[in-house]
């Protein structure tokens, strides 16, 4: 992500309680458990997921076990079809409680996990820059994937002047495409790649499931249905627009769910006639060329911390896909 450096801070009371002996005893380690749902609601929100839709996407990173549930998988909202990994892949040995939850939220929520890394050869100091060094740092990145049977990987696509740019990510691109994407022998698992302003070359459109736009507002003080055509257009003559996604960074703006966004038509209210912020107008916004696949948040987690939690990640999507009454 272009926004590296963002920290995010929760604070945590623990309480003791006194008891008659004078001992003391430590809080359960709960002290918010999300409400349970019956085998019917998993079962249609796992259909929701595989019908025809336009996805959420986001990028999480503190799933730290605090008391939170805002540092829990579990704690995200049910309706959030991709999250990528930027914290990590948690294991059994090195977080047992979230790599349970991943597993949990994987199999009965049907939210697909991504591994991400942002793809740098140069930078990471690998002695072979050529196509076989390439092989090999593909088999690096493809590891955590079919180790932790995750549902795919994240390419955070920043060169910055990086070897691995331009015809060199093709042949990065190709090859992992042979092991996940829509080419590969496991086309369940996907294939994603996400940028901020440098972009991939056309080559690799068939074999990505995704293409995650970075369309933070960061240098500007506001959004719109222009800005998000305009970054489209750069790539609308290989990207199908199903296959295009726009994020927002929500970890600058989760206090009112991005910055002011106005529409192609100069509407700037939301339906309930409140002024409309950019995490909801990605969302509502589609390109003139047709309906796109999604929008999604970097750090959205901060979102939890409104009232009620992940406010405005719930109204997001509810504008696009609201709920069955």
């Amino acid at each position: 992500m272009k926004i590296r450096s963002l920290k995010i801070i929760f604070t945590t009371v623990c309480l003791t309680i006194l008891i008659a002996s004078c001992e003391t005893v430590p809080e359960a380690q709960e002290l918010l458990k999300p409400y349970k749902y019956d085998d019917q609601y998993y079962a249609n929100l796992r259909a929701y997921k595989e019908s025809p839709h336009q996805i959420c996407y986001g990028w999480y990173s503190d799933y730290a076990q605090t008391y939170s549930y805002g540092q829990h998988f579990m704690g995200a909202p049910d309706s959030i079809d991709i999250i990528s990994l930027w914290g990590g892949v948690p294991t059994p040995s090195t977080n047992p409680i979230a790599y349970e939850e991943m597993r949990f939220v994987q199999s009965v929520k049907g939210t697909k996990m991504l591994a991400v890394k942002i793809i740098r050869m140069q930078a990471e100091i690998w002695t072979t820059l050529d196509s076989a060094g390439i092989i090999q740092y593909a088999d690096t990145l493809l590891a955590p994937v079919l180790k932790w049977d995750l549902d795919g990987l994240d390419l955070d696509y920043e060169p910055e002047g990086d070897w691995l740019s331009g015809d060199r990510l093709t042949i990065l691109v190709k090859y992992l495409g042979q092991f996940v994407g829509p080419m590969s022998a496991n086309p369940d698992k996907l294939l994603v790649i996400d940028y901020y302003s440098t972009r991939p070359p056309a080559d690799v459109e068939p074999y990505i499931n995704y293409l995650v736009n970075q369309a933070y507002t960061q240098g500007i003080t506001a959004n719109s249905a222009t800005n998000l055509q305009s970054r489209y257009n750069l790539v609308a003559g290989w990207c199908p627009p199903e296959k295009f996604i726009v994020t927002e960074n929500i970890g600058d703006w989760w206090q009112n769910g991005g910055s002011p966004f106005t529409e192609a038509d100069g509407n700037t209210l939301t339906t309930g006639g409140v002024r409309m912020h950019s995490l909801e107008g990605m969302a509502r916004w589609n390109p003139t060329q047709g309906q796109k696949g999604g929008f999604g948040a970097f750090y959205f987690i901060r979102d939890y911390n409104s009232d009620p939690p992940y406010k405005y990640m719930r109204r997001a999507i509810q504008a696009i896909n609201p709920a069955v009454r």
